[in-house]
């Protein structure tokens, strides 16, 4: 199989991941001058910000990019849950002055559209990753047609079989340890679902691509372990959020930094979907995996008067479980060197 990197044409088989709300161009510009793979999420973007970003981007380098976004279907309006679940928040609005019979904000985060195509055909990435499956084959014939790279992350050696059998240029292994959102998208089970170091040689050995190690992935050991269970590349989020490029809001930078960090857990009450977060107040008093929360993505309007009050304790504050391991002295260029280092001494000949 050719190695990754050279497939991409990038230094070091690091690729950034994309985290959505906590970082715009800056960070993915960073990782790829330095070599690595850097990505632009563009679930929370609007076409136009998406545009506006993408272009700083390719302007800011002439190396390979990638572009990430969500391929879930959008929920079933459903107003009975959605008033339930604010009558659920409505002590906390009553405690912090917030007005309970204000309009309720609008939750949305993008799924891969035509308009998202478009921008795709326009800019011609080199790699395009999905997170929750792939999208509608049309669409995706297209995204192939500029000869950009599919990626698409898998949590079970299922999920990877599927991606293959769909055409995709390689499998992001999601392990159980990573931050943010689950990427689960064939059944809805998350308590059942492996971490890393499990679930990373199943995948390697259930299809016939790449195999990209996501998940807890912090410092040198992690990467060395990953490449040993036959890993093409790392990709790393977490310790990327602790680089002066990041974009985490004050309380979630504040969190990163602190004891709290230690304690993980899934949730489902910021958005609808499991999504790894620093445990915060709302876990603890609502229960991390509260039902009554809308479908995703639409559990976080209600929770957005409330965040802009009070936002460590009621916003969603994504890390993986190896938080306290990352180190937090170096800008994206140098996080992307000390990683790639690692990772071509790994599979150094010996």
């Amino acid at each position: 199989m050719k190695r990754l990197q050279d497939l991409l044409r990038i230094e070091f088989p690091v690729f950034q991941a994309p985290m959505a709300g906590s970082q715009l161009h800056e960070l993915a510009l960073a990782t790829s001058e330095a070599g690595g793979l850097g990505c632009l999420p563009c679930a929370l973007l609007s076409p136009a910000q998406a545009r506006e970003q993408l272009g700083l981007l390719r302007a800011g380098t002439r190396k390979p990019i990638a572009v990430n976004f969500f391929s879930h279907q959008p929920p079933q309006p459903d107003a009975a849950r959605e008033a339930a679940w604010k009558q659920l928040l409505k002590p906390y609005y009553v405690e912090l002055g917030v007005d309970f019979d204000a309009p309720t904000p609008v939750s949305s985060r993008q799924p891969f559209d035509l308009a998202a195509c478009e921008l795709v055909e326009a800019f011609r990435p080199e790699v395009v990753s999905f997170h929750f499956g792939l999208p509608a084959p049309e669409l995706l014939a297209r995204v192939k047609a500029t000869g950009a790279c599919i990626l698409s992350s898998a949590t079970t050696p299922a999920e990877a079989r599927w991606l293959a059998a769909r055409g995709v240029d390689g499998v992001i292994a999601q392990g159980a340890e990573a931050g943010g959102h689950r990427g689960v998208f064939l059944g809805e089970e998350v308590d059942t679902q492996m971490g890393l170091f499990s679930l990373l040689p199943q995948i390697v050995d259930a299809v016939d691509v790449p195999v990209i190690a996501a998940g807890g992935i912090a410092e040198p050991r992690a990467v060395h372990a990953a490449m040993a269970l036959g890993a093409s590349a790392v990709q790393v989020g977490t310790a990327y959020l602790f680089t002066p490029e990041a974009r985490p809001t004050p309380a979630h930078r504040a969190a990163l930094a602190s004891d709290a960090a230690e304690v993980t857990a899934l949730t489902r009450l910021f958005s609808g979907r499991p999504a790894r977060s620093i445990v915060n107040r709302l876990m603890r008093e609502l229960g991390a995996m509260n039902p009554v929360a809308p479908a995703f993505p639409l559990a976080g309007g209600a929770l957005m008067p409330l965040r802009a009050v009070a936002d460590g304790d009621f916003g969603q504050l994504w890390s993986g479980q190896s938080a306290r391991l990352a180190r937090r002295d170096l800008d994206a260029a140098g996080l992307t060197r000390w990683f790639g280092e690692a990772a071509l001494a790994a599979t150094a000949p010996q």
